[in-house]
């Protein structure tokens, strides 16, 4: 089975490293044809269902082993329990896996306890274009006219210090793959390796070492990049201290005192200004005599080329109620009537909730980040009118509905008489086959002539759609009038006096 690391590193090394088809499948032991197809499809995955899935036993356990150590390390020596009394005890909590992961796991930390009391470090240097670090910070902003924890992402280039940084109302996956899109597009381009540490929509499991098991569909937003990412050692933020400082930085120039916006988008406008204006002013830490922005500019042309937005959504199922709504993240969202029923696919993008059944887009919405919160879309309930036409007055979807001003004066008119709710519900269906644009035109010339009933207004619309042309039927020369008949009215009074 072809994993999706092996697609990335096929991906890297043919699109960045420029290596041939050839020598790609040599190295990797695979078939030419294999590669070819990898390459030439552009996808960064191939679906395959297997019926076992293996998991990492201790992944899942480290933190009761962890409280486990501890808890004996702070005992007397008399005291201690065994490793293989721990074992047990982790077994008799569940766990499954075998001595020999706990015995590793306990040496590592053990071995970390005792060089966190006198530690040592390196210093880092990157070349351009070869590494960039990722980190969440979690400032306080007043948004909205309402104090909010926002969640910053926070993007560096490792070469020239250039800064990107994006506040979120999560820090979810589609949040993650939000702010790695808009930093490489204001970049025009990425890196050779993303640094990272040990994050849930990341990373799935730690192994020994700097073995991990990352996510699938972050491993899909690495490959479209030509990224390949890398994560720091557990409790080790030095490893990517440069980003660790910026969060320090943007913290104290950026978000003090406290920043004032009424919406996501101002204030994430403000803040690319003030990320602009910061490496303008600044000179490079390594380079004194250029601005970390001048350093960027050089730094540009050794980026990987920026490929494209990448089709970053969390996708969760979910089914959809008799009144055409879908739950989703304590909200709901209103889908369109022929779903009712059955099955369907939330993609969870960071801005917007596109809602997919049978592979057909049943329903798109803004997303909303409250509690309790149900988002409709009229339109979506038009065909159930059609049966119950009395829903118009007081259904909870056309509350507050603002339609198009000619629509809504015939709508004015309508709710005087007593039919005016299914009158005004076959206009309202006439928009799903001639769309709203000729509704709204058709209603307005309606007006114009003092009127105002569904019958006139379907007329138009009628006599608007554009008929087949007629046939042309050629006469004969033999069947051609010599002499055109005149037209005599008279004729008609003669015949009445006549009778």
């Amino acid at each position: 089975m072809l994993s999706v690391e092996t697609i990335g590193r096929i991906r890297r090394e043919h699109f960045r490293q420029r290596k041939a088809i050839k020598e790609i499948a040599r190295e990797l032991r695979m078939s030419r044809n294999t590669v070819r197809k990898i390459l030439r499809s552009g996808e960064t995955q191939f679906t395959y269902e297997r019926e076992i899935q293996p998991r990492p036993k201790l992944g899942e356990w480290t933190s009761e082993l962890d409280e486990l150590l501890e808890s004996n390390e702070a005992k007397s020596a008399r005291e201690r329990l065994t490793l293989i009394r721990i074992f047990e005890e982790l077994r008799g909590r569940g766990y499954e896996g075998g001595y020999d992961a706990v015995r590793r796991y306990a040496n590592k930390w053990r071995t970390a306890q005792g060089k966190s009391s006198a530690s040592a470090y390196v210093p880092l240097t990157f070349a351009p274009g070869e590494a960039y670090q990722f980190d969440w910070s979690h400032e306080i902003v007043v948004l909205g006219g309402q104090t909010a924890t926002v969640k910053v992402a926070q993007v560096r280039l490792c070469h020239s210090r250039m800064l990107f940084v994006r506040a979120y109302p999560r820090e979810t996956q589609e949040m993650v793959f939000d702010a790695h899109d808009r930093a490489f597009a204001f970049f025009k381009g990425a890196c050779e390796r993303g640094i990272y540490d040990n994050m849930k929509t990341a990373v799935d499991a730690i192994y020994v070492g700097k073995d991990r098991k990352y996510n699938r569909r972050f491993l899909q937003m690495c490959s479209h990049y030509l990224v390949d990412p890398v994560a720091c050692t557990p409790a080790s933020g030095w490893e990517k201290g440069q980003v660790e400082n910026q969060v320090g930085v943007v913290r104290g120039r950026f978000f003090k005192p406290r920043v004032r916006a009424n919406s996501y988008q101002e204030l994430n406008g403000w803040l690319l200004d003030r990320c602009i204006a910061y490496a303008k002013a600044h000179p490079h830490p390594e380079h004194k005599e250029q601005t970390i922005w001048e350093a960027f500019e050089a730094e540009r042309e050794q980026l990987v080329p920026y490929a494209g937005r990448f089709d970053g959504f969390h996708a969760v199922p979910a089914t959809v109620s008799k009144t055409c709504l879908v739950r989703f993240d304590t909200n709901k969202y209103s889908v369109e009537a022929s779903a009712v029923g059955g099955p369907v696919e939330v993609q969870a993008y960071a801005d917007r909730i596109v809602i997919r059944q049978d592979g057909r887009v049943v329903a798109e919405h803004e997303r909303a980040f409250g509690r309790g919160v149900t988002v409709y879309n009229p339109w979506h309930y038009v065909p159930v009118l059609a049966r119950k036409s009395g829903a118009l007055r007081n259904g909870a979807p056309f509350k507050n509905w603002v339609l198009p001003s000619s629509m809504e004066r015939v709508r004015r008119k309508l709710s005087r008489t007593d039919d005016g709710n299914r009158q005004m519900v076959d206009i309202l269906a006439a928009v799903l086959t001639d769309g709203l644009v000729a509704v709204e035109e058709a209603c307005a010339e309606a007006l114009a002539e003092g009127v105002h009933s569904a019958d006139v207004i379907l007329n138009i619309l009628a006599r608007r759609r554009d008929p087949d042309p007629p046939a042309s039927i050629l006469t004969p020369a033999a069947l051609q009038l010599r002499h055109a008949p005149i037209s005599d009215c008279a004729r008609y009074d003669g015949l009445r006096r006549a009778s």
